[in-house]
């Protein structure tokens, strides 16, 4: 299987670089991509010019380079920090400039039609509270709804599983199990 490994953290001595190390020994002996966009320096801005170029099919060469690793991947991992309810914001334009019109999806009759079919994704997410805080308001459901199924299955992925990863930072976080969630579903999901 192809695994792709989108990482946006901007600290490399993070725990969000530990879950992508774990991420990329437990996917042996699979093939895997690692794309680190703060490495990578990815320009996160989508122009209105760009815009209207995907409509006809005309990419950037750098979202050109990103699509080609799209559409090679069986499995796609995310990992970040959640940062204000949502995406850092280099993922997020990563996001708005690689998942486009014509190579992400496209308009049906009634419809939208999402073209990114027989993948599997899942995200890995770091937070700064409990999991159990995030909870009880409802936050947790909230991105299920929108970081994971709403945006990935518009664009035709159906299996995404979201993995919430709480109290980073704290001294009293068991860091080990979590590693070992993460190793887990990376050989689940690579079956």
């Amino acid at each position: 299987m192809n695994h792709l490994i989108i990482y946006a953290h901007p600290n490399p001595s993070s725990f969000n670089h530990a879950i992508l190390e774990k991420t990329i020994a437990a996917s042996v002996p699979n093939k895997v991509v690692v794309r680190d966009l703060y490495q990578l320096n990815f320009k996160p801005i989508l122009g209105w010019a760009e815009f209207q170029g995907t409509l006809s099919q005309h990419y950037e060469a750098d979202v050109a380079i990103e699509h080609q690793y799209w559409r090679e991947a069986d499995v796609i991992t995310l990992i970040y920090p959640l940062w204000w309810m949502g995406f850092p914001a280099i993922l997020k334009g990563y996001l708005d400039r690689v998942l486009s019109y014509d190579f992400a999806y496209r308009n049906g009759e009634i419809e939208s039609i999402g073209l990114l079919t027989g993948k599997k994704m899942q995200q890995f997410v770091t937070l700064g509270n409990s999991n159990e805080k995030y909870e009880r308001k409802g936050f947790l459901a909230a991105f299920e709804h929108t970081l994971g199924k709403g945006l990935f299955e518009f664009c035709g992925i159906r299996d995404v599983k979201m993995h919430y990863f709480g109290n980073i930072g704290l001294k009293e976080t068991d860091y080990a199990t979590i590693l070992q969630q993460v190793s887990i579903s990376c050989r689940e999901i690579l079956k």
